[in-house]
């Protein structure tokens, strides 16, 4: 798991709040409930057909995995956990967790996963139809526990893709071409924001283009990924999934 770009706002140091929440041991803890909720989730509904119950970016890392004849279950959370656990390390930080960091963090993530919420609502004025989750009708009730499922891990693992891994690597490749940091931290961000949107498109399961949500989708990636830059990982899981369950349970309903 790479750490996150030199000049990156995520390596400021301070022991204070603001700083606290971009820890690694601090977003590991932050993120572990989800996460186990997720497994949970999936083992609980899907059983032995588990799989059919995975988010995207989850069934993604679980079939490269799998194509390298690494197919065990408990290999790509492990995976999250030691990474997130390397960087600590990695950094020299204290083992030291606040609760009111991760009280502070829970809430951000509310409050980030609102302003989202509105800001799609601005950007889709003018358009009849619901377009910010993909979903245009009400879920059934009986599919209401599957889609939570999903949208939490949708949540956790998109963020591990694009925003814990691809982003510190585009910003790395950028940077290693002579690239300026805040440049390439621009082009990073919207380099994966981009492949972010176009990865809901692709595949047997992907969805039929749509300019609007092509468009609002890149807008998103392009929130979370400034939200990663300055708040950290956790915040980032947090407010992504969230959002995704706003959008695609409460409001869809």
């Amino acid at each position: 798991m790479p750490a996150p770009p030199q000049g990156s706002p995520q390596q400021s140091g301070g022991n204070g709040y603001w700083s606290g929440t971009r820890k690694p041991l601090n977003c590991l803890i932050f993120v572990i409930p989800l996460l186990a909720a997720y497994e949970a989730g999936v083992i609980w509904l899907g059983g032995r057909d588990s799989d059919a119950f995975r988010s995207g970016a989850d069934a993604w890392l679980r079939g490269g995995l799998e194509y390298l004849g690494l197919n065990r279950p408990w290999l790509v959370p492990t995976m999250i956990v030691v990474g997130l656990l390397v960087w600590h390390i990695a950094q020299h930080d204290p083992w030291r967790i606040s609760l009111g960091t991760l009280g502070g963090m829970l809430c951000e993530s509310l409050l980030f996963a609102c302003v989202l919420v509105v800001l799609a609502q601005l950007q889709s004025y003018g358009v009849k139809n619901w377009h910010l989750a993909g979903t245009t009708t009400a879920i059934p009730t009986e599919r209401v526990a599957a889609m939570a499922v999903i949208f939490l891990g949708a949540g956790i693992y998109e963020e591990v893709v694009f925003r814990l891994c691809l982003l510190p690597m585009c910003h790395g490749l950028f940077r290693t071409s002579g690239v300026r940091p805040a440049l390439a931290a621009f082009l990073a961000a919207l380099a994966t924001s981009l492949a972010f949107s176009l990865a809901h498109y692709v595949g047997p399961a992907g969805e039929s283009f749509r300019l609007f949500t092509f468009g609002f989708r890149t807008f998103a990636a392009l929130f979370f990924a400034l939200l990663f830059m300055l708040r950290g990982f956790g915040i980032t899981v947090g407010a992504h999934a969230a959002y995704d369950l706003i959008v695609g349970l409460m409001l869809a309903s």
